[in-house]
């Protein structure tokens, strides 16, 4: 594979030195133990309905048409959204216009193993997955035979990434004034037998994709809405759950959506506001400078009168 030589590169491949630690290989039993306390809470203070605090804002990335930034403490995620270019080896016209979605991990990201610099298997899915979650929610009649690129970049992950790259799409498309329908929200819940971790992170995630001694529910879901249309834009579900838990789960991930879409539409106006008093300082500071223009103007008149 070429290098790139305009940076330092680390290793392809490296092992995490936490694998050499006598706390490495715990069973599923420890593991759960560890989740939670007695009174039933989490490592990191939260009950299990609760999410972790949203910190967003657009405007990221300079050179897209479009940019986000989303923070779920430990989960950091950047969105860059590009302006619509005709769809590159298409020999048929599209009625419809078509999105294409790019997820990278950063190679420092993951806690567990270093990234490699080529997409692998797990890039690719969660890519397949913005996409199908994105494509209900933009207006793609608007703009035939033309694509829209989404890029997303995982700075650090610690849990619910794809929820996160997903709002953090949603904000970079509005930024970009690309036709929705509604802005996007979703959420992830971990399940582990009859707990149901809120917005979990990695550690919990990967206690809920190991799969235990007893037929219990496990797994991950994750849902994105469209909160003021109510409909739901895209379920992702991975492990064996039974009807009545998916159903509870997914109860639980429509009020989540819904507790997201005032703070996304508080970043949206904050944004807007932003822009117009930009704008604003723009044309006063055009105003002033062609004032002392025009001063300058009608001095040189003077002078060539003089003369």
């Amino acid at each position: 594979m070429p290098l790139d030589y305009r940076r330092f590169n680390g290793p392809e491949d490296s092992v995490s030195y936490k694998r050499f630690t006598k706390g490495y290989l715990k069973s599923y039993d420890e593991l759960y133990k560890e989740s939670l306390d007695d009174k039933g809470v989490r490592k990191d203070g939260r009950a299990l309905s609760e999410a972790r605090s949203l910190f967003a804002r657009t405007d990221m990335v300079s050179q897209a048409k479009g940019s986000s930034y989303v923070e779920l403490r430990k989960t950091k995620v950047v969105c860059s959204v590009f302006d619509p270019r005709e769809i590159p080896h298409q020999n048929e016209f599209s009625q419809l216009g078509q999105i294409f979605c790019e997820v990278k991990f950063a190679p420092f990201s993951c806690p567990r193993r270093r990234r490699p610099h080529v997409p692998d298997a797990e890039e690719k899915a969660l890519s397949v997955a913005l996409r199908k979650a994105l494509e209900p929610t933009v207006c793609r009649h608007m703009f035939p035979n033309y694509q829209v690129d989404v890029f997303i970049y995982i700075l650090e992950n610690d849990g619910s990434c794809l929820s996160a790259a997903i709002n953090a799409a949603g904000l970079a498309l509005a930024d970009a004034a690309v036709p929705m329908y509604d802005v996007i929200t979703s959420c992830t819940v971990a399940i582990v037998g009859e707990k149901m971790f809120v917005d979990p992170t990695e550690a919990e995630e990967n206690l809920a994709t190991i799969s235990p001694s007893t037929p219990i529910n496990h797994g991950i879901i994750t849902l994105s809405m469209l909160s003021e249309l109510k409909q739901i834009s895209d379920f992702t579900q991975v492990g064996s759950m039974d009807v009545e838990c998916v159903v509870k789960a997914m109860d639980i991930l429509d009020k989540e959506c819904a507790r997201l879409v005032p703070l996304m539409q508080k970043v949206l106006v904050a944004n807007v506001l932003k822009c117009f008093e930009t704008r604003k300082r723009l044309e006063e500071e055009a105003n002033e400078k062609e004032q002392l223009l025009n001063a300058k103007m009608d001095e040189w008149k003077k002078l060539l009168k003089f003369t």
